[in-house]
């Protein structure tokens, strides 16, 4: 099965159950960024309300959203990657004969493999390294900003495992 891009793709649910729960995460990491992303709304209309009805801004909402940002994005990428809806530019590799083609999607698979990996890896170490230090006016761990990166380090690899997997299995047929 291909994607739109003609790239080997999925349909919910085939594969089994690893392929559903994957699609699963992939969908609530959709939905929290959603609401991360109303919130975010929200909370800057509060700041406008603030600043210029009730003449006293509330000065969180500028770490608020700082935080807020991080998650809707490195959960967006994380869905991009398993959806294949990331930016990528692959009109060379796309020109290319049958078999270079499959080659570079394999070598460009073991790359966000271990990208991935080093994401979650350092991301991490910054969690465990700024447990004590607190955001300003959020009074928050400083580790809620690495989080993002620890987690999606870790999808970016399942993700894209998986689809490595099922590559590799239709270059054996």
């Amino acid at each position: 099965m291909q994607d739109d891009q003609g790239q080997p793709g999925h349909a919910a649910g085939e594969g089994g159950t690893v392929e559903r729960f994957l699609d699963a995460a992939s969908e609530f990491c959709l939905r929290v960024a959603g609401v991360l992303l109303v919130i975010l709304i929200v909370i800057f209309g509060w700041l406008v309300y603030g600043r210029y009805i009730l003449n006293n801004t509330p000065t969180w909402v500028e770490q608020a959203a700082l935080l807020i940002v991080a998650y809707v994005t490195f959960l967006g990428a994380a869905v991009g990657i398993r959806r294949n809806t990331h930016l990528s530019i692959d009109f060379v590799r796309e020109a290319m004969p049958r078999l270079p083609r499959r080659v570079l999607e394999v070598i460009s698979d073991v790359a966000l493999i271990v990208f991935g990996a080093f994401m979650a890896w350092q991301g991490w170490h910054l969690v465990a390294t700024n447990l004590n230090r607190k955001i300003p006016l959020l009074g928050l761990s400083e580790s809620w900003r690495a989080a993002p990166l620890v987690i999606c380090g870790v999808l970016m690899v399942l993700f894209v495992s998986t689809g490595l997997y099922r590559r590799l299995r239709a270059l054996g047929r």
